[in-house]
């Protein structure tokens, strides 16, 4: 009897289709760009949008076996690093865990044999195969690697600091060159993973034995990247000098602004400095002028509530106001109002703190405290402009309050912002600043409160049915039949479960009974009651309109809009 070989592996293609996820045309299709371009199948696959990383992984794990992880959650950097980065690179085999003789390792690409041979022969170990994306091996590669040669080139004495800022406005492309000084690639690769990142703010946080990266993505921080301590001196004064701080200056907090040219983008950056006990604490927020403007359809407002607050803006004078917790969305829905309104009809005057986007046809205005700009002097200033809308950034103060208020019963259209939980709650806010309850009935024309909760990664969200408690917080709205969504991670959404955000609103409309209510004094809850008898929807409503949606989760929606009242 002829002796028997193994069976080859069979081919990722094969697989596929197999799994009724890809047809033999399909295939063919996919071998020609992957001859053309030289990638791996799997990517071209990937990027012709035939399946998804998820879809790949889904189908090696049920053929061959090998259980998914995520490599992210577990990666060692230091374990890494003991080994040979040409090795990794080359085999794109990542080591999880070491036991004795043992290595456990992550892949993406069970099926290449000749690659877990080298990997094998080379460390002279036994490995365990786990599967995980390419882009978690990617990651994980420029996380254990790109930083590495920087983090060396820091281990020396601290410099000290020298010089002051020549300028603020900083050009780069991706592919830093080497010859650059050692804090200048890192603070530009920093800069790098943070636009491909999409984040909104960059934390440099010094700590006791080291610096702390810290990225804020869609509202949440994580963590990003460990240096040693002897960066904190450089890295902080390059980003001062950048951003026209004096580096001299370490015991007070002080404010810069800067400008990067990414890859033909613009990007501006607020940054802010605080001293700590070890050392200054700075913090970048990143403003996306070329692609941050939006329309109004694109905020996420329900059919309902978008008609509601563009009746609003139809209005030829009267107080818009946006409420809602920093960072929720509410200097964003302003410019889309006034991209909305904005005519060659109409003069239209902004003052702001600051200004955070050019608006084309409409003339911004900055706030300068230490030159005597306030808002308030600003407002003065605006009305003998003949303005036909005023926006107002945020109505800090009695004096601006009541400026404002005037101004919207004197023939203005007036927008503007207010901290408070909801919307009934920006006419007692108004109120406990001094205005006239008399004044607020008559120039109100409506309050619109929002938040913005993340939207669930449609590469990895996950049904399920929803138990006693989420039952309970859906009220009326559950059925036996409900399925929502819950989050994953995946490595499209850097294991988060969450890509993107939207906005949830509130929006209360002036009627002429409530203006009664409002002048008569009624209490919050007595006007809350009757503005949803008159159709505002809450809060919470909305949210849970987009869980059911599959939007986001109900988790998220309790995050951001639970309140105890």
């Amino acid at each position: 009897m002829p002796p028997r070989h193994p069976a080859p592996p069979r081919r990722l293609g094969d697989l596929l289709i197999d799994s009724g996820l890809l047809t033999p045309e399909q295939l063919q299709l996919a071998l020609r760009e992957q001859k053309r371009t030289g990638e791996r199948l799997g990517r071209t696959l990937i990027q012709l949008g035939m399946v998804s990383e998820q879809d790949i992984m889904n189908v090696l794990e049920m053929q061959l076996g090998i259980p998914q992880i995520q490599l992210s959650k577990l990666l060692n950097v230091e374990l890494v690093r003991s080994f040979p980065e040409e090795l990794i690179r080359r085999t794109r085999i990542v080591p999880v865990k070491k036991e004795g003789q043992r290595l456990i390792v992550a892949l993406a690409d069970p099926l290449n044999v000749v690659a877990q041979d080298d990997f094998r022969v080379a460390t002279r170990l036994e490995i365990t195969p786990m599967l995980t994306t390419e882009s978690e091996i990617d990651q994980a590669i420029s996380r254990a690697f790109a930083m590495a040669n920087l983090e060396r080139e820091f281990a020396g004495p601290a410099p000290e600091d020298t010089g002051r800022p020549e300028t603020i406005r900083i050009s780069f492309q991706e592919n830093m060159g080497a010859g650059e000084a050692p804090v200048v690639r890192l603070v530009n690769s920093i800069f790098t993973q943070a636009v491909n990142e999409r984040a909104s703010d960059i934390h440099i946080e010094p700590r006791e034995k080291g610096l702390l990266v810290r990225f804020r993505v869609d509202g949440i921080l994580r963590d990003v990247l460990e240096l040693p301590a002897q960066a904190r001196i450089p890295v902080t004064s390059r980003l001062k000098i950048l951003s026209g701080m004096d580096i001299a200056e370490r015991r007070l907090p002080q404010d810069g602004r800067l400008q990067l040219d990414f890859s033909g983008r613009s990007i501006d950056m607020r940054v802010s400095s605080l001293p700590t006990v070890y050392g200054e604490k700075i913090v970048l927020r990143l403003l996306y002028k070329s692609d941050q403007l939006f329309d109004l359809p694109q905020l996420g407002f329900s059919a309902p509530n978008l008609e509601r607050f563009r009746s609003m803006l139809k209005a030829a004078y009267g107080l818009i106001l946006l409420t809602g917790p920093t960072g929720s969305g509410k200097t964003t829905t302003l410019y889309a109002a006034l991209r909305e309104i904005s005519s060659v009809e109409r003069n239209i005057i902004t003052i702001e703190d600051p200004v955070e986007y050019l608006l084309p046809g409409i003339n911004q205005t900055q706030v300068h405290v230490r030159a005597g700009l306030t808002f308030a002097t600003g407002l003065r200033a605006i009305l003998r402009q003949d303005p036909d809308v005023i926006m107002v950034g945020e109505i800090r103060d009695r004096e601006t309050a009541e400026i404002a208020v005037r101004a919207a019963t004197t023939g203005h259209l007036v927008l503007s912002t207010l901290h408070t939980n909801d919307a009934v709650g920006a006419v007692g806010r108004l109120m406990d600043m001094g205005v006239d309850h008399f004044l607020v009935a008559a120039s109100l024309l409506g309050v619109t409160a929002q938040r913005l909760v993340r939207l669930l990664c449609p590469h990895c969200k996950q049904p399920y049915q929803p138990g006693p408690e989420d039952r309970l917080f859906l009220g009326a709205h559950w059925r036996e039949d409900t399925v929502l969504y819950q989050p994953a991670g995946c490595a499209q959404c850097h294991q988060t479960g969450y890509r993107g955000r939207t906005g949830i609103h509130e929006v209360l409309l002036a009627s002429g009974v409530l203006r009664e209510m409002i002048n008569n004094r009624q209490p919050h809850a007595a006007i809350k009651k009757q503005a949803t008898a008159e159709g505002m929807v809450l809060l919470q409503e909305d949210g849970i309109q987009k869980v059911l949606q599959g939007l986001t989760s109900l988790q998220e929606v309790l995050r951001v809009a639970y309140t105890r009242e």
